[in-house]
């Protein structure tokens, strides 16, 4: 029974850190823009070289969005429609859990076979040394820009948020879930 209160606080920690693993997304978009004559789109050096991230990161971020171009029927071209440019933030979050709630603690009111039901005494109760959980992460945003290659404007701008992964493998499908998500949004539904 000791062991099931004692893995309470991780296994509460985990459902907040699991339930944070999504990406959120939010579009905005040039009301006046045609994007159905949109057909063809190349990569914007000059802005995706400002992108403060690795030259890594920033191939996988590419060749995710070309991807997903592509796969909405996009062509790769010396004279594109749109131009498509990155721009990426990131932030380190740390959350700190004061959950004194513990088992084996000295305390009133205890429920251990010294302390009994209202006694004082080992048992279950109020913990006064506990220490605190402390949990670091990295939180980035992705902004994914759209510019009318023609005009020079920029047309369309999806940005996600959400927790990045450190390990190489769990990183590249973290970069493609973000660009995926960031994605679904293009082309925007006309409004009713």
């Amino acid at each position: 029974m000791k062991k099931i209160f004692k893995t309470l606080p991780l296994l509460a920690l985990l459902l907040i850190v699991t339930s944070c693993s999504s990406v959120r997304v939010s579009t905005d978009y040039d009301k006046e823009a045609n994007f159905d004559s949109l057909k063809t789109f190349a990569f914007f050096k000059t802005g995706i070289d400002k992108a403060e991230i690795n030259d890594i990161d920033k191939r996988r971020i590419l060749r995710a969005i070309e991807a997903e171009l592509l796969a909405k029927g996009f062509t790769k071209s010396d004279d594109p429609d749109i131009l498509v440019s990155i721009f990426t933030k990131s932030n380190q979050r740390v959350d700190v859990y004061n959950n004194f709630w513990g088992a084996g603690a000295w305390g009133w009111g205890g429920f251990g076979p010294w302390g009994g039901f209202g006694g004082f005494g080992p048992g279950w109760g109020w913990g006064w040394n506990q220490q605190p959980a402390v949990s670091t992460q990295v939180e980035g945003v992705l902004f994914v820009d759209l510019i009318n290659a023609k005009k020079k404007e920029l047309i369309w701008q999806g940005m996600g948020t959400g927790y990045l992964a450190r390990n190489v493998e769990k990183k590249e499908e973290r970069i493609k879930e973000f660009v995926s998500k960031i994605m679904t949004q293009y082309p925007p539904e006309a409004e009713k």
